[in-house]
Parts: structure tokens; C-alpha cells; sequence
């Protein structure tokens, strides 16, 4: 049996040209620069809605984007604006957050990059963000930025370097947004409450080190002078955790816990709730952010409601600092804090 030998295997298909801004040009019947200005939304030039919707519908049909790499060597400079959330927490309120930030960004024609380099640190992390050209960075805190890191970004042409906390950087603006409010908030709360030997859960997830450590040193600035002992609280956002807590719970010994914030809080107060401590007749328990579930639950947990800046404002400021390098922008403060008393506590 004979079989015929295979014939030489099917030519691929040739790749189909990238379109180009003389494409869209031809094709809508105008000039390039034409296309560059509306494409690039470019206000500084009057044309017609007509020829506007002309040129969108001819990329549109052409598959044509604009080349940001090739726009930024025209202009100078990109108009990325880089946000290294690497650990920052996703919960309800940063989460708004920082969707409302990076809204306003883009409707002020900023391209958003979020940098998750995971292990980068100081000059290490600025030389990395640097390398993408940020005409901004908006760094929340979890790096610590040095004077130096600070200036190899502006040198590669970030015109706007703005950290999020309580620790000034020479040569970038600073904003306050101090987690020892947070704590500083609770701790006061639970003093006031009478509470003399006071728990604070201390997450053990990675990087969230960002804003427990900071709530623990707020709840022992309060509790400083006052007799009242503050006793760190590891604990795993999991029920085996907090059923493991709730167990040796008596013999720590606590009259009241500042559990970190709600979600942490609503997880241990169930699990010693199972373990018959009462709350709040054995020990108080509070939360932070103030959500809706925390209402909810019997006994209503008491809280610490954090009033945020929106995300528009701080991406207008940015706009400011990046059209003004030199202009030093006015004080801002991101974030107030408020005890919320409720029957938990």
C-alpha cells in the first residue's frame, strides 16, 4: 500500500499591515495633523464636530490607535501618571477610592499605570517607576521614598512626585492621610468607655502592615499616661483564626479590642460570641470604616468612620503640580476620623 508523501504544509497568512495616521487621513479625507489633533483631543485647534466624527469613524473602521510612545517623544513627556498599589488594600473605601481617582485622571487625559512591584523598595522601586517615564507618581506610602529616589524620577521627567502619609520626603509634596488617627480615634473611644487593658488586632496578610502599624502606634499615643496597657493581637482574616483566638481569649485577659476595622471586627466578635464571651459585658469590640453590615449585627458594632478626600480632588491637584512643578499646592488633609459609639462598646 502506497501512500502519497504530504505536499508542503499551507502558507500562513500574511500579517495585515498596522494602520497608520496617514491611513485614517486618506480614508476620512483630511490632513495627518487634522487626525492628530482630534484624536489627541486637541482643544487648542478649532474643527468642526463634522470632520471630528469623520476621523473617529475612519479609525474606527482602520483598527487605528494612536502611538503613545511616538505622541510622548512629540510632547516631551508621557501623560502616565503611576500609582504603585503593590499591597494597598482593596476594600470598600480605598477601593472607591482609588476608582474615583483614577476616573478623574483619565477624564483630565492621564493614562493610569498601577505598579505592582512586589519586593521593590526606596531607590530600587523609584528607578523602576522611573523607567516608564511617569509624568506623575502617586505613591501611597507602602514604599519609602528617599530624597534620591525622588530625584532620579523627576530627572527621567516626573514633574509631580505626591506621597500619601505622615512622613515628609524632601523634594515631593506630601499629603496627610495618618492611619494613627485611626487608631489614635478607637483608642480615646474605648479609654473614655473605661477600658484599662486594650487588645488591637494586628492583620497577619502581607502588606497590610501599611495601616495596622500605624493604628497600633495611634491607640498607644492615646492610651499613653493614662495606666492603660495596649496588647498587640495577631490575627489571620480566617474563622480558623479567630476561633483559635476566641479560644485562649480569657486568658489574655482584655476588657476591650480595637480589631484593626470592621471586617477583622465582625470576624473575631462572632468567634468569641461561639466561645461564650459576651460582648459587650466581657470584652468591648470595635471595628473601623463604619460599614453597613456592621449596623446589622446584634450587638450594633461601634466603629471608627474615616472620612475621605474624594479622588477627583486629588487628581485635580495632581493636574495643578504637574501644569506648576514649582508651585507649592496647599495643605491637604486626605483623611479625618471620627468615633462611631454603638452597642458593641
Amino acid at each position: 500500500m502506497t501512500q502519497t508523501p504530504p505536499g508542503p504544509p499551507a502558507a500562513s497568512p500574511a500579517p495585515r499591515p498596522v494602520p497608520t495616521s496617514a491611513d485614517v487621513a486618506r480614508l476620512a479625507g483630511v490632513s495627518r495633523a487634522t487626525v492628530s489633533y482630534v484624536l489627541n483631543n486637541t482643544s487648542a485647534v478649532r474643527i468642526s464636530e463634522p470632520t471630528r466624527r469623520r476621523v473617529r469613524e475612519a479609525a474606527e473602521e482602520l483598527g487605528y490607535v494612536p502611538h503613545a510612545a511616538a505622541r510622548s517623544l512629540r510632547a516631551g513627556r508621557t501623560r502616565i501618571v503611576l500609582l504603585p498599589t503593590a499591597h494597598v488594600p482593596v476594600g470598600p473605601l480605598y477601593g472607591h477610592f482609588l476608582n474615583e481617582l483614577q476616573w478623574a485622571l483619565r477624564r483630565l487625559d492621564y493614562t493610569v499605570v498601577q505598579y505592582a512591584g512586589m519586593g521593590l523598595d526606596g531607590d530600587e522601586a523609584a528607578r523602576a517607576w522611573a523607567e516608564l517615564r511617569p509624568v506623575a507618581v502617586v505613591s501611597f506610602g507602602e514604599v519609602r521614598l528617599t530624597p534620591r529616589g525622588v530625584d532620579v524620577l523627576k530627572r527621567s521627567g516626573a514633574r509631580a512626585v505626591i506621597t500619601l502619609g505622615p512622613r515628609p520626603v524632601a523634594g515631593a509634596h506630601t499629603l496627610a492621610m495618618d492611619q494613627r488617627r485611626v487608631g489614635g480615634c478607637a483608642g480615646a473611644h474605648l479609654l473614655e468607655r473605661g477600658y484599662r487593658r486594650i487588645g488591637v488586632v494586628v492583620p497577619e496578610e502581607t502588606g497590610l502592615e501599611l495601616f495596622s502599624a500605624p493604628r497600633l502606634e495611634g491607640v498607644r499615643e492615646a492610651a499613653a499616661g493614662t495606666g492603660a496597657e495596649v496588647v498587640p493581637v495577631p490575627l489571620a482574616y480566617t474563622e480558623e483564626s479567630a476561633t483559635a483566638l476566641a479560644g485562649r481569649w480569657r486568658a489574655l485577659g482584655l476588657d476591650a479590642v480595637f480589631a484593626y476595622n470592621d471586617e477583622y471586627a465582625m470576624l473575631l466578635m462572632r468567634a468569641l460570641q461561639d466561645a461564650g464571651v459576651s460582648v459587650p459585658g466581657d470584652t468591648a469590640v470595635m471595628g473601623a470604616d463604619d460599614l453597613l453590615l456592621g449596623k446589622l449585627l446584634r450587638p450594633r458594632l461601634s466603629t471608627v468612620r474615616i472620612d475621605m478626600e474624594t479622588g477627583q480632588h486629588l487628581a485635580e491637584l495632581v493636574d495643578r503640580v504637574v501644569r506648576d512643578p514649582d508651585r507649592t499646592p496647599e495643605g491637604h488633609d486626605l483623611m479625618g476620623a471620627r468615633a462611631v459609639h454603638r452597642e458593641s462598646t
